[in-house]
């Protein structure tokens, strides 16, 4: 079925969905849990199946799409670590006791994991379902006399059913490595096309910049005494394409010996420098906002961007559908249409307005061709660059191995992972005892899977949590009375849990609402399944009150040793200083135009990636932080301006790059390589130093005389062969926005360490 480009926009959405990799990822899981189960209940029986399943659902959180190289190690910990602990609880399930003072160090060690940051969450979740799992595995045992639990050898039984886990769990394994490694090249075009549709979505936020504010005094004021009014947005979503970019980078990335996966990584490298050129059009654009003179040139380079998303939105629906790309046209005359009027319209600041709308469509003029670069690639009509593409992956693509070196930095109080690891044991331990010594008491372990499950680091992901997992329970409670109502014989109700099982890690990280019903589905549909003669309503009823236990006992350890967000934004505060002085004494840098290699260009980009990463996390921690009592929140109104200030050097940087690489045969290197290494330097300096002891103009030291010009003296022709001025003119911009961003870290810092105090 061909791609209708004219489908309505929500279907458009949900075929997206349909044949994204977290889809596809969950129907791998799920056909892994189907086949073992299959295999072992011909082999075994019914018993040996289910608990052979509970091995493979214990298995299945590591496994997200992955870079070949590695996915064996990455998928090991979980049933290695799993079924001992396993066999622990099974052993000591008669003694609730026992279990109980098993159950909280367990709990404390195993989100110890959390240490690994994203690779060692999955892993803690297995790890903590492989405890769950267990408990609700030994009491179906013991409510089936034929297994012996009630009566026989205690040892023995744990055994087996620790040797059916382990059956399930060990035969996944291979299961996963061979999926990944089948699947391996349909993600990465997926992950590609996500990659493409949130920078679309990148450009379609920018567009709406494009447009002339009503009261242009009123305009001036605002974006005078508020740096952050049009990046508040932009940061978000800046924050949301880095993060999905190193996923991408992960597998793309990684060993690109053949022609697609060479143009599949070209086509990345792509999206990173369309990423810098949207960056870019930030600059002066505020100023141009402000002329109403200019709103003909703003809105036909409006356009121009949001017909540019649209191309790229259907480049990502063609390469998802297995179709050809459809070649589109060179945008470049739209925005030759643009005045060539020079004459004075000096803004307030003493810009030529006619001349930064030349450089701003100027900048766009790249969009467009990195854009047609990007079709002629995804077409094959472009060979990419081999030697820049194998030199990337080695330095780009995350470690697969196993380190100790987090547990270095782990032990001190104020470490979220330990303060956390310590709230969850508490909530598991108070959870188990509420549990058992409830009057039904028949399902304990729903109650500790909702803690499991509700309780995350931040309080704010788990107000979140707690919310869907609600909504979700109930949602999934009718799904539930439906499907046992219908009375389906035995095969539908395993393809109804295989369906549950696809969609519940499908949406894990994605739509946990989504997750949540399917998990619901599952666990209660898996109930009938095993204890087929108890009530179905009183199930409902259990599973739904045994929820709302767990998400409280959740929402109530959330506020037990919290990890408040600005116990950690002093660390992320120094690395945004440090990555943006280290970004510009790179990218400030000549070496990239002497050089005979690469070396100068990856430092570039390493250091490009560590300034949107740092930048990043700060935007995502002071998000978060918005969920917290307004007494614990972090200095929110600095912080904006610090990261408005950022993301604004950022864009003057890379004017700068830009204009280096591109206009280098116009520039004269005797004029701009002195300013440029002090401007560096200079940048550098004032970061690396606060506020009181940096120099008493930090606007303008180290740049030379002539980029200290006054602000009220317009720029000169952009088309003029003379771009030293232009060129020196960023340096004294860029100065003196580290400044401003200094002066803004500085405040932060002090506000932070009053409140601490």
């Amino acid at each position: 079925m061909p791609f209708a480009p004219s489908a309505a926009p929500g279907l458009r959405r949900a075929l997206r969905v349909a044949l994204s990799h977290y889809v596809l990822n969950g129907i791998s899981v799920a056909l892994g849990l189907l086949v073992i189960s299959a295999a072992v209940y011909g082999w075994l029986g019914a018993f040996a199946a289910s608990v052979a399943a509970v091995g493979v659902i214990v298995s299945g959180p590591p496994d997200v799409p992955a870079p070949r190289r590695g996915k064996f190690w990455h998928m090991l910990p979980a049933p290695l670590l799993g079924t001992p602990l396993f066999f622990t609880v099974q052993y000591l399930h008669h003694d609730p006791l026992a279990l109980g003072l098993l159950l909280v160090p367990a709990t404390f060690f195993i989100f110890l994991v959390m240490a690994w940051g994203k690779r060692g969450a999955p892993v803690a979740i297995a790890l903590v379902f492989a405890v769950v799992f267990s408990i609700a595995t030994g009491s179906h045992s013991s409510a089936d006399g034929a297994n012996g639990a009630l009566g026989g050898d205690q040892l023995a039984t744990a055994l087996r059913n620790t040797g059916y886990f382990a059956l399930g769990a060990l035969l996944y394994l291979p299961w996963s490595v061979l999926a990944n490694l089948l699947l391996n090249g349909r993600y990465r075009v997926q992950l590609l096309c996500d990659v493409l549709l949130s920078l679309a979505q990148l450009m379609r936020v920018q567009a709406r910049q494009f447009t002339v504010a009503a009261d242009a005094a009123g305009a001036t004021e605002h974006t005078n005494a508020d740096p952050c009014a049009h990046t508040g947005v932009m940061l978000l979503h800046h924050a949301a394409l880095a993060d999905q970019l190193q996923g991408a980078r992960d597998l793309i990335l990684e060993s690109p010996r053949t022609p697609r996966r060479q143009r599949r990584a070209a086509m990345l490298m792509q999206i990173l420098e369309m990423r810098d050129h949207l960056l870019a059009c930030e600059l002066d654009l505020d100023t141009l906002r402000t002329q109403h003179e200019q709103a003909p040139a703003l809105a036909s380079q409006q356009a121009v961007l949001q017909d540019l998303a649209d191309e790229i939105e259907r480049l990502a629906d063609a390469l998802l559908w297995r179709r050809q790309p459809v070649a589109f046209a060179d945008m470049r005359w739209r925005l030759q249409t643009l005045s060539t009027q020079t004459t004075a319209q000096v803004t307030p600041s003493g810009f030529n307005a006619p001349l930064l709308a030349r450089g701003l469509a100027d900048r766009m003029g790249h969009i467009n061709d990195e854009a047609l670069r990007l079709i002629a690639l995804a077409r094959g009509d472009m060979v990419p660059d081999l030697v820049v593409v194998r030199a990337y992956w080695q330095m780009f693509v995350s470690p697969t191995t196993w380190s100790w070196q987090p547990l270095g930095g782990l032990w001190h109080w104020d470490a979220p992972p330990l303060r956390h690891a310590v709230r969850a044991a508490l909530a598991m331990g108070v959870g188990y005892a509420v549990a058992v010594h409830l009057p039904w008491g028949t399902h304990p372990y729903w109650v500790l899977l909702t803690i499991v499950v509700v309780l995350r680091g931040s309080l704010a992901q788990t107000l979140e949590r707690r919310n869907l997992r609600v909504a979700g329970t109930l949602l999934g409670c009718v799904l539930a009375v439906a499907v046992l109502a219908a009375q389906w014989p035995a095969w539908a109700l395993l393809l109804t849990m295989t369906l549950a099982q696809a969609i519940a890690h499908s949406f894990a990280l994605r739509r946990y609402l989504v997750t949540a019903v399917a998990v619901t589905v599952l666990g209660l549909v898996q109930a009938h399944w095993l204890n087929s003669s108890s009530s179905t309503a009183f199930a409902l009823l259990e599973r739904l009150v045994d929820t709302l236990i767990g998400t409280g006992i959740a929402w109530a350890f959330a506020y037990v040793l919290p990890s408040w967000e600005r116990t950690q934004m002093a660390a992320l505060v120094k690395r945004t200083l440090a990555a943006q002085a280290h970004h510009a004494r790179v990218a400030l840098g000549l070496g990239q135009l002497q050089a005979v290699d690469n070396a100068p260009e990856l430092a570039w980009r390493l250091a490009r990636r560590e300034a949107y990463d740092s930048l990043s996390a700060l935007v995502l921690a002071t998000q978060r932080s918005l969920s917290e009592p307004r007494a614990v929140r972090p200095p929110l109104q600095p912080l904006e301006h610090l990261q408005a200030h950022s993301y604004q050097l950022l864009a003057q940087l890379t004017a700068v790059k830009t204009l280096l690489l591109l206009r280098r045969g116009r520039l004269q290197p005797e004029q701009v390589q002195a300013p440029l290494a002090q401007a560096g330097e200079c940048i550098s300096a004032i970061l690396s130093t606060p506020a009181t002891a940096a120099t008493a103009k930090p606007a303008t030291a180290g740049v030379s005389p002539a980029a200290s010009t006054t602000e009220s003296e317009p720029l000169p022709e952009w088309d003029a062969r003379d771009l030293n001025v232009w060129l020196l003119r960023r340096l004294q911009l860029a100065t003196t926005m580290a400044g401003q961003l200094r002066g803004d870290a500085d405040a932060v810092l002090q506000a932070l360490d009053e409140k601490q105090n």
